[in-house]
């Protein structure tokens, strides 16, 4: 495989620090890959140099339509300057982002170059999913006619794309390939402002960005109600920022929370293992995520999670056995469910070892070897690569 040459179309990784474990391992077994992308952050010191990255002219976001409970529904103007870049690098595979205007123009190509086109869809999600756009879903089913394969991280990636999209089932792979690793973060493990402050154990970790979607005023609600129900020996750590965290920590003060929830504000990606390390149980009251990496890597480091059931990630928490799938609407549940951790402190450590348990088997390593079954199946039509489908 040291000749295929593959090609990744990501309009933007301006968020995409994630990606970097993974498509490391992914070059290392194909050496002749590159990564084109009009946004990108730079690479992580633990994975500089590990992949080859393309920069092509700008990525912008246009008609913005915004729910603040849900992602924002976003028209990409991404350069359409790629068509000579794949031209001249001529790929034997392609690599996809979602259904963006360069996977359109990989698939106008793809007839005349002889190009193999795999369709990479993160997750599902109401908002992400369009259904209720009858003239997005003409042209995604028109796309997936002419792709030759599809990736997700998800069952429910996996039922859009052959149920509603119309896919056929033996071409599409769900499994986790957005995924972390501990070498990421061990380089930048070090003392937090965990550490300095009278924190009261156990500690719950909130990460992420401080915005309506993510349901942090939910959680802050189940706290209220843990106050109420005269409980006070725990404390919510909360880690990032956004345009929300000022009304949210108004609403912390004006509801006596000052002394069980704390802000920390933003902190670098890869100084997130951090305050994995020093909190107890991780929550992600999300109400629209298409995956939740935070999720994996909290199970990385052996945390219980909370998890919301409108994350993609859901799919990778046992209820009863490394924390709970929920619905954060319902405040009172998650407050009962925060207090089974403070009254039994014990499951803090069970449920942490199972986490690691189930994370174990999803590695960037793991990643990369389904993500080259897909480039085997795709080259040579042997469907056994696509047998692997495997979520848990």
């Amino acid at each position: 495989m040291d000749n295929v040459r593959i090609a990744w179309l990501m309009p933007s990784l301006e968020r995409g620090f994630y990606w970097q474990p993974v498509l490391s391992e992914f070059s290392r077994l194909f050496p002749q890959t590159i990564v084109f992308t009009g946004v990108w952050p730079g690479f992580s010191p633990t994975f500089k140099g590990r992949f080859v990255v393309k920069v092509v002219g700008k990525t912008k976001a246009m008609g913005k339509t915004r729910i603040m409970t849900r992602y924002s529904r976003t028209l990409v103007n991404a350069s359409p300057s790629i068509i000579g870049h794949l031209l001249h690098f001529n790929p034997h595979v392609i690599f996809a982002s979602a259904f963006s205007i360069w996977t359109i123009l990989a698939l106008l190509l793809k007839p005349w170059r002889g190009w193999r086109v795999v369709i990479a869809y993160d997750g599902s999600s109401p908002n992400i999913d369009c259904r209720d756009s009858s003239a997005r879903l003409f042209f995604r089913r028109m796309m997936v006619r002419f792709a030759d394969a599809f990736i997700t991280n998800s069952r429910r990636g996996k039922a859009y794309l052959t149920e509603i999209l119309g896919a056929k089932e033996n071409r599409v792979l769900a499994k986790p390939y957005e995924v972390s690793t501990p070498s990421f973060f061990l380089g930048c493990l070090g003392e937090t402002s965990a550490g300095k402050l009278p924190l009261r154990h156990p500690i719950f970790l909130c990460v992420g960005q401080v915005i309506p979607r993510k349901g942090l005023h939910l959680l802050l609600d189940a706290c209220v109600l843990l106050q109420m129900q005269g409980c006070h020996d725990f404390t919510l750590l909360v880690v990032g920022d956004g345009p929300q965290r000022e009304e949210l920590e108004v609403y912390s003060k004006n509801h006596c929370l000052e002394h069980c929830v704390k802000w920390v504000g933003w902190v670098d990606y890869d100084g997130l293992g951090t305050y994995f390390q020093a909190t107890d149980i991780f929550v992600f009251p999300t109400l629209e995520d298409i995956w939740g990496l935070v999720v994996l890597e909290a199970m990385i480091f052996g945390k219980p999670v909370l998890c919301s059931k409108w994350a993609g990630a859901a799919e990778l928490a046992v209820d009863e056995e490394n924390g709970y799938v929920l619905d954060p609407y319902q405040n009172e549940k998650l407050a009962e469910l925060m207090r089974r951790f403070i009254d039994d402190p014990s499951l803090i450590l069970s449920m942490g070892e199972k986490s690691k348990e189930i994370i174990a088997s999803h590695t960037p390593a793991a990643a990369a070897k389904s993500l080259s079954d897909v480039v085997r199946f795709v080259l040579d039509g042997n469907e056994q690569y696509m047998r692997s489908d495997l979520i848990g």
